[in-house]
């Protein structure tokens, strides 16, 4: 009986021998960092790594900008202000006086009075013949060899 137990016991070992053998070699495969899911895993880490700088970045960015126009929204607020305190106090100004003319320019013509001593509009005149006459005169022959 004691035969018999050990010979159990021996197969029994050499079944888990081979079970943890073959469970090495599979988690073998499946950490391995050029195909397996390692390699998958290796790569994403190295994408979140990526993935937080770039975001630590942006946020650095973002206040960056926030900080700028903060400070622009606060000139322009008090510019704003400024052109109100002018606006409001050009009400408060006198009106500027008449100027007068100088006594030595020409009376000013209103517009009506410059439209009748203008020249007259240029009239259609294919219907009559015109009263000017071109006359063509001969060019000397030294002129018309150049």
């Amino acid at each position: 009986m004691n035969l018999i137990a050990d010979i159990l016991l021996v197969a029994g070992v050499l079944g888990a021998s081979l079970y943890c053998f073959v469970l090495s070699r599979r988690l073998q495969k499946f950490n391995d960092l050029e195909q397996g899911v390692g390699g998958a895993v290796a790569v994403l880490s190295m994408q979140v790594d990526d993935m937080t700088k770039t975001l630590k970045e942006a946020q650095t960015a973002a206040i960056s900008s926030t900080d700028s126009l903060g400070e622009l929204t606060g000139r322009a607020e008090t510019a704003a202000r400024r052109l109100e305190l002018l606006v409001a106090s050009m009400h408060d100004l006198p009106a500027p006086p008449e100027t007068q003319p100088h006594k030595t320019s020409a009376p000013v013509q209103p517009p009506a009075a410059k439209q009748q001593n203008a020249t007259p509009p240029m009239q259609d005149t294919d219907s009559e013949p015109s009263d000017i006459l071109f006359l063509r005169h001969p060019r000397p022959a030294a002129e018309v060899a150049q």
